[in-house]
């Protein structure tokens, strides 16, 4: 008998386009799955003979939901491109701002594509498992907090980086503006609303999630384990930082394999390809490519909101740290050497990704009220373009953008290692195994079961457009073939 075919197409709730398909065996088990994304990849190549300086403009437009970060690290990539260290005004108006996306893209990833799954019900009938659904069964008065989070936030990008969306004020060294003093007391009080909506939605997930049983049970099932690396940016004393730092990765135990500069992440980062997938695959070079498993010995690691709580020591506010810390010891994680010992448990990324939301509240706060962002924050460049590399923590994994020129800054070489790139090879490993789980011979295949398989991606927030660097649409192709005396034989064709 020849393998079943079970296919889920689209998956949904994902920036992008993608599929899984679940081929069983004769006994009617998992035997593969491929977690596949038909796009083409190809944003890189046609930055090439781009004047440097417009890499802020150009890659934000690689994404609509998280332009906000590749304004960001093309920013931080054209500094070191040009050679111009930016001040602390500069440094904290930049954070300032990535702060309030922060708050933005957490909200809308609770709220309206991962929570779903929670506060609706993971077999709920699909029509419900959306924004409307969870704002049906919460109230409409917490939706209202959404929007309001989201629109008051989006202000302040706006008011920072000239756009609404795709944002315009990075330069080379600077920012095309400072904050005024009464754009400063406006975003002070937008702060403090951040952080009561935080401390508000955490508590939303307490009430909802780990006050169910079965929903705990689903968080600590083994169906969405991993035992991988996990990486994540972090500060002096190894906290939390979204905007700058040195990048730490830990083993599956909690012990730190490295910590590098982001300028040498091709010393530490390699990249395969597949030949059933437009994406790549970036794996540990220093422990190599074992395929798709987890444990020490394979060069798998992750790159999320989990994975950065876990390779990191704590928050860097004390909100936040707090939460922290109830996250680890809810979850059962020991302190080996004075700090936790990672969690496993990928479905806790939704958990990892609130109490992040509440930590970019208390930054943002910390920012606003500090008087030197309505300091000069313009820089003069005087050096010759050579090469630049600049990273942030998108909030999707640790984004890095590389750019080499010539001496007129005409681009002729770049490499973009996105977020959700560096989660291809765990997402696809999750996806199998919650679909083998879930899936053994005389199973019903319902609906409900299916969403299951891909709450396994859903928790990793993968954006497949910045991962695939690709504008959604159709391709047109043509093939013609002809015989030997310039006879059509046949014409195939799609979108044409």
């Amino acid at each position: 008998m020849s393998a079943k075919r079970i296919t889920i197409d689209p998956i949904t709730r994902l920036e992008g386009h993608g599929k899984i398909e679940i081929f069983l065996n004769d006994e009617g088990d998992v035997d593969k799955t491929y977690f596949q994304i038909p796009e083409l990849r190809g944003f890189e190549q046609f930055c090439v003979g781009r004047p440097a300086e417009e890499m802020p403009r150009i890659t934000n437009r690689i994404c609509g939901v998280c332009p906000e970060a590749h304004h960001m690290a093309a920013t931080k990539a054209l500094d070191a491109l040009f050679a111009v260290e930016p001040t602390t005004a500069v440094h904290k108006v930049r954070e300032l701002f990535y702060s309030a996306f922060y708050c933005t893209d957490h909200t809308v990833h609770f709220y309206a594509l991962g929570g779903p799954d929670f506060v609706v019900g993971p077999e709920a009938p699909a029509a419900e498992r959306n924004i409307l659904g969870v704002i049906h069964k919460v109230g409409v008065e917490i939706g209202k907090q959404v929007i309001d989070c989201r629109r008051r936030n989006h202000h302040v990008i706006k008011m920072l980086g000239g756009r609404g969306v795709h944002p315009v004020a990075g330069l080379p060294g600077g920012w095309s503006r400072s904050v005024s003093p009464d754009e400063q007391k406006e975003i002070v009080e937008i702060s403090r609303q951040n952080i009561e909506f935080a401390l508000f939605s955490l508590q939303l997930f307490e009430d909802v999630v780990l006050a169910n049983q079965a929903y705990v049970d689903l968080v600590l099932s083994d169906a969405y384990a991993h035992r991988t690396y996990y990486m994540g940016t972090v500060d002096a004393n190894n906290h939390i930082n979204f905007y700058d730092g040195m990048i730490r990765v830990v083993d599956p135990d909690g012990k730190e394999f490295v910590k590098y500069h982001p300028k040498d992440y091709a010393a530490h980062i390699a990249e395969r390809v597949e030949p059933w997938s437009y994406l790549k695959f970036p794996y540990l070079k220093n422990v190599g490519w074992k395929g798709f498993v987890d444990g020490n010995d394979s060069g798998v690691y992750c790159a999320t909101p989990l994975s950065r709580l876990n390779a990191a020591d704590g928050m860097a506010t004390p909100k936040a740290q707090a939460f922290y810390e109830k996250f680890y010891e809810t979850l059962g994680s020991k302190k080996v050497n004075g700090r936790y010992q990672p969690v496993h448990f990928r479905l806790a990324t939704h958990w990892a990704r609130l109490v992040e939301l509440l930590y970019a509240a208390e930054r943002m706060l910390e920012l606003a009220e500090d008087p030197e962002i309505t300091e000069n924050v313009r820089a003069i460049v005087k050096n010759k373009p050579t090469e630049g590399i600049g990273s942030v923590e998108a909030p999707r994994g640790t984004l890095t953008h590389h750019y080499v020129t010539d001496e007129k800054g005409i681009l002729t070489k770049v490499n973009l290692i996105v977020g959700t790139t560096n989660n291809n090879a765990p997402i696809t490993m999750s996806v199998k195994k919650a679909a083998a789980n879930l899936i053994q011979k005389g199973t019903i295949v319902t609906d409900g079961l299916l969403n299951k398989i891909e709450m396994a991606f859903r928790n990793y927030d993968p954006c497949m457009s910045c991962a695939t660097h690709s504008l959604p649409g159709q391709m047109p192709l043509e093939v013609v073939v002809w015989d030997a005396e310039g006879e059509e034989v046949e014409r195939l064709s799609q979108f044409v």
